[in-house]
């Protein structure tokens, strides 16, 4: 509890499990997602790679993130969303995705933990062999948190079964309730 603020404290052990948005069909955005099945999809154009689509199989409306790749910059006030406005770059070998505009309505785990609008992540995707994909991740929200929370993700090949294709992405139907 060190790293939240009083509010922030104050907040999470106030929310009811059955207030859970993820429950309503609504987004459970980062760093949160990364446990479940996903994958980047790219989009070019003749001047290159223009996007990389991150999509998720949580069954979220919408499950997928958007990362400009075209050298854009974020806007200077962003709409806030639920998986915010997110550009990439390489860094060498490694894909850098900074996101901002994050909306404040999504909790970061099943304990209801908050965090604001100020929201920015930094993650760094390296591909350490053929099967294993290693995120780095950095949560900073100085509304919400006293400083910067590092944590790494490791993701790994889910290879189809020659048989019956199962490994793919799974359809997934949202009903509330």
């Amino acid at each position: 509890d060190a790293l939240m603020l009083p509010w922030a404290i104050e907040l999470r052990d106030s929310r009811l499990r059955q207030d859970e948005p993820y429950t309503a069909c609504l987004p459970m955005s980062v760093p949160r997602v990364n446990p479940y099945p996903w994958k980047f999809a790219m989009s070019y154009t003749s001047t290159g790679l223009s996007h990389i689509y991150v999509l998720h199989e949580t069954g979220d409306a919408g499950a997928h993130r958007v990362v400009h790749m075209d050298g854009r910059e974020h806007p200077e006030d962003p709409i806030p969303t639920w998986w915010g406005h997110s550009i990439g770059r390489w860094d060498g070998d490694t894909l850098v995705i900074d996101t901002v505009g994050y909306n404040d309505k999504f909790w970061f785990d099943g304990r209801g933990t908050p965090h604001t609008e100020q929201l920015h992540t930094v993650e760094r995707f390296t591909r350490i062999n053929y099967g294993r994909l290693v995120n780095d991740f950095t949560l900073d929200d100085p509304g919400a948190f006293t400083r910067p929370i590092q944590m790494q993700f490791t993701a790994r090949l889910l290879r189809p079964d020659p048989r019956t294709g199962v490994g793919d992405l799974m359809e997934f139907s949202c009903a509330e309730g």
